[in-house]
């Protein structure tokens, strides 16, 4: 299982040594309206060869953090504090040029619309070597030649014809194994995948998915999934982090937190996802109310005015007093063990079918 093992903001245990580290991380924008609290006190660890699959709602986070490691925010308008660490190499306030090394050549992002990723006026072949070139100085021939191959490393058919093809030329599926050809191209040992499968349909997405847990194997990477699927995450991550609002609010293996889920959040996700087994005319189960608006962050648990169980807890608790993440498997949520089994056993479970 992948290391996680502090609560918020500490630092690892001695003797613990994740690839990626991340400390206490809080992303702030500046806007018009306000400080945007994209990411609120965020910690996790990564190990190489593993797998970890981040999940929430649009606007929970994810790719902010993500981007965040990628050194990908604007400085003017961005203020970055905690503390993330690749390979005992500290990112948080490194320079463009550091940063511009690291990009591309030991890590890398699968980004979650190839299309747009892409430039319309180069040729795919192009656009996979220029990192290859970029970070060993190969010459044209030689980033053509890498380009091919990785082109039959991700199952482009022709890959010597098609890598002279623009990308609309490729289907989605193909812009999107161009994508993560593109990435691995310098071996990278760490790679984000930012919703790769969006938008393709159920049998190019389980392709996708194949093709990334074959490839983590020969290179092996450390692999960051972001996704809103639970469905996705479960049939490659290693490891699960939930975030709602900026925050984690549960973590542990993915069969874990899959079977036994902990937060009443985690609770609204699978209940909301269909289900092969259901009638065709069975209602899903959406999560009540809207997610919080990041100028003006709920107090206390920042699920709380959408959970339906805080009278579990009593008092104004869940509205005042911000429940931590426990060290390891757990999940940030002032229920107690006993009532989050039971709650689980008895309303969510006949949900799940």
């Amino acid at each position: 299982m992948t290391t996680m093992t502090k609560t918020e903001g500490e630092p690892a245990l001695p003797g613990s040594d994740p690839f990626l580290s991340v400390r206490d991380l809080h992303v702030r924008f500046s806007t018009e309206d306000g400080i945007v609290k994209a990411v609120d006190g965020l910690s996790f660890d990564l190990e190489r060869g593993k797998t970890l699959g981040i999940v929430g709602e649009s606007g929970s986070g994810k790719s902010v953090t993500n981007l965040t490691v990628l050194g990908l925010h604007n400085p003017m308008s961005t203020t970055v504090t905690g503390e993330i660490l690749l390979d005992g190499q500290e990112l948080t306030g490194a320079s463009n040029r550091t940063l511009e090394k690291l990009r591309g050549n030991k890590m890398a992002m699968i980004f979650q619309d190839p299309l747009t990723a892409l430039s319309p006026y180069y040729t795919v072949g192009r656009q996979i070597a220029e990192p290859f070139m970029k970070h060993t100085g190969a010459n044209k021939r030689e980033g053509r030649a890498k380009a091919v191959e990785m082109l039959e490393k991700v199952g482009i058919p022709q890959p010597k014809t098609r890598v002279d093809d623009y990308p609309h030329q490729f289907s989605g599926g193909m812009r999107q194994r161009a994508m993560i050809a593109m990435s691995l191209i310098c071996n990278p040992d760490l790679l984000i995948a930012d919703e790769p499968t969006t938008a393709l349909d159920v049998t190019v997405q389980a392709q996708i998915l194949d093709l990334l847990k074959d490839l983590q194997q020969e290179f092996g990477s450390a692999i960051i999934l972001i996704t809103h699927d639970l469905g996705v995450v479960s049939k490659i991550a290693d490891d699960l982090l939930v975030m709602y609002a900026g925050r984690a609010v549960e973590r542990g293996s993915v069969r874990e937190v899959i079977k036994s889920p902990q937060h009443p959040y985690t609770w609204g996700l699978l209940s909301s996802m269909p289900r092969l087994s259901s009638d065709v005319n069975e209602p899903l189960s959406p999560i009540p109310g809207t997610p919080p608006s990041l100028l003006n962050p709920p107090s206390g648990c920042a699920f709380h005015p959408r959970c339906e169980f805080p009278e579990l807890v009593g008092g104004t608790r869940c509205s005042t007093d911000r429940p931590g993440l426990p060290a390891g498997r757990g999940a940030a949520c002032h229920l107690t063990a006993e009532q989050k089994q039971s709650v689980f056993i008895e309303k969510i479970q006949p949900r799940l079918g």
